[in-house]
């Protein structure tokens, strides 16, 4: 998408000879922090004479209330790794913090730049933002370009598709992106032969624009636990290949059978690349494509495609319906009484609950940035509709700033769902906080690794430690209610209550509720959850 100035960029001489003008050109990395499948950076690299790839650290995006110390390593990381790959093209990254609406004026400014690339970007913020800065930008004469790439498809167009309104079933989206056919394939990065006609960078401007450390963003890291996961796209397309070369693996791929507390993950963790843009969705999704051609393989809504057509569903999701991220406003959430409870929350937050399983998870999270899908699935469902009774959008902000993969549509689309409140409603189905972990780790290995004050504890007690005699917890050299605490609440109890609550806060709905996701839109039919399209998958095979 191209926003002209008020002024063209295309200088006339004569009528059989035209000129183009070579542009001073800002390309604005937000999301797509990678070279390859990136359209708008190629847009900025046409008929330009001196090119600024910046990345500007917006406080409201990476304010450490609302990012945490592992998802800014990430970050950091990723700008590292991009501005490596930037030298080896003879240009760099420039790094500026502050407001985009106030820093890039002033750059337009000093650096008389005539055009500026980014790419688009679905949330509210971020769409009153570049809209802010378009209005800036015409204002000085200069080109605005923008490209969709942080998607498979454009969101806009597929509730177009939908008689304007977003889909709310998984099936429906299917239909609509069945109809447009596949994603547009990725483009191949830039190379030293597309920078010949541009300037190359200056060392002058190193210590004015550089990345700076965690240490310099005012962080304490001091007890910052061993980097896992490094961000950045070469890591990224690294991780990528080497999973690709599994194909067995790629090709029976089915989520629900992944495991929510194996030691190491069972799963891509590709969804921080993927959020981040180090890893174009378009350049998984044909890769993906590569390895299933000509071989049985699974399919969504539990493949690997699968997983990347949620993560759309949820982007429309969150376009189409207002204030996506509250319970207040928006039309298709289920309206809740929940409880204001900050004793349960900080216990929840901080892994204090008395449930090991529950407590082992976010004992993770805390540590590593990164949890198994399953095991958001339980901590979120306690801290809600379970057992907690506490409001989704707390859940929310805490996984906002602790997950590495944190992103804005998936985590309140998520939390959504998990909470029965919008998409997911059958809200008698609740995990249980030791049932569940139990089913892939009877030894509870997970629990020992993650709160080792309870790995001397036997199998037999390990998910529920005030059970065990005081004898065995003696021997276990941990006294509950001292050393750990005691459950917090009785689940058995709690979570009958709870499923009557949430039945008194769906008769209250009103009527032809628009987000009752239980009649397939157009169709007078039952739509099926996410369980019951699992239970027919496995029907069938």
């Amino acid at each position: 998408m191209v926003l002209w100035s008020k002024f063209p960029r295309v200088l006339c001489f004569a009528p059989t000879q035209v000129f183009i003008m070579a542009h001073v050109c800002i390309h604005w990395f937000r999301k797509g922090l990678r070279l390859h499948d990136n359209p708008a950076l190629m847009a900025a690299l046409r008929d330009c004479k001196e090119l600024y790839p910046l990345f500007i650290l917006d406080p409201y995006l990476y304010d450490q209330n609302r990012a945490g110390i592992n998802r800014l390593r990430f970050l950091i990381s990723s700008l590292q790794d991009l501005d490596c790959s930037l030298r080896k093209l003879n240009s760099r990254l420039f790094v500026v913090r502050g407001k985009p609406e106030e820093v890039l004026p002033k750059l337009f400014t000093k650096w008389n730049v005539t055009k500026l690339t980014y790419e688009y970007d679905t949330e509210p913020y971020s769409r009153s933002r570049d809209k802010n800065v378009t209005m800036l930008a015409e204002e000085q004469r200069i080109q605005v370009i923008y490209k969709i790439s942080h998607t498979l498809y454009d969101i806009d167009r597929i509730i177009e598709e939908n008689n304007g309104k977003p889909p709310l079933t998984y099936n429906r989206l299917r239909d609509i992106v069945k109809a447009l056919g596949s994603p547009k394939k990725p483009i191949p990065a830039p190379t030293v032969e597309d920078m010949t006609n541009i300037a190359p960078f200056s060392e002058k401007h190193k210590p004015e624009y550089g990345i700076p450390s965690l240490e310099e963003l005012g962080l304490d890291t001091s007890s910052l636990a061993e980097e896992i996961f490094p961000g950045g796209e070469q890591e990224a397309l690294r991780r990528l290949d080497t999973y690709m070369q599994r194909t067995g693996w790629v090709c029976s791929f089915e989520k629900p059978n992944t495991s929510p507390n194996s030691l190491s993950p069972s799963t891509t963790v590709l969804s921080p690349y993927v959020t981040f843009g180090c890893l174009s969705a378009r350049t998984f999704w044909w890769r993906l494509a590569e390895v299933y051609q000509g071989r049985k393989h699974s399919d969504p809504p539990v493949s690997l495609h699968g997983q990347l057509l949620w993560r759309e569903f949820f982007y429309t999701a969150s376009v189409g319906i207002p204030n996506f991220n509250k319970m207040t406003g928006n039309p298709a959430c289920t309206q809740v009484d929940w409880d204001e409870n900050q004793e349960y929350l900080a216990a929840w937050r901080e892994a204090r609950t008395g449930f090991p399983f529950i407590d082992a998870i976010m004992t993770q999270l805390r540590q590593e940035g990164w949890i198994h899908h399953l095991a958001r699935h339980a901590v979120a469902c306690f801290l809600t509709r379970g057992d907690l009774w506490i409001s989704w959008e707390e859940g929310q902000k805490v996984f906002e700033k602790l997950l590495l993969d944190g992103d804005w549509a998936l985590n309140a689309g998520n939390w959504q769902w998990l909470s029965a409140s919008t998409f997911f409603h059958q809200f008698f189905r609740v995990y249980s906080p030791v049932a569940f972990g139990k089913k892939t780790d009877k030894n509870g290995d997970y629990i020992k690794k993650y709160l080792p004050i309870l790995k001397k504890f036997p199998p037999q007690y390990i998910y529920e430690p005030w059970k065990a005699p005081r004898s065995v917890q003696q021997a276990a050299g941990c006294i509950v209610g001292k050393d750990y605490p005691r459950p917090i609440i009785e689940h058995e109890v709690i979570s009958k209550k709870n499923i009557q609550r949430m039945k008194q806060a769906y008769a209250r709905r009103p009527s032809g509720s628009t987000e009752s996701p239980t009649k397939k839109q157009g169709v007078k039919r039952k739509a099926p959850s996410v369980v019951d399209l699992i239970q027919k998958k496995q029907k069938r095979s």
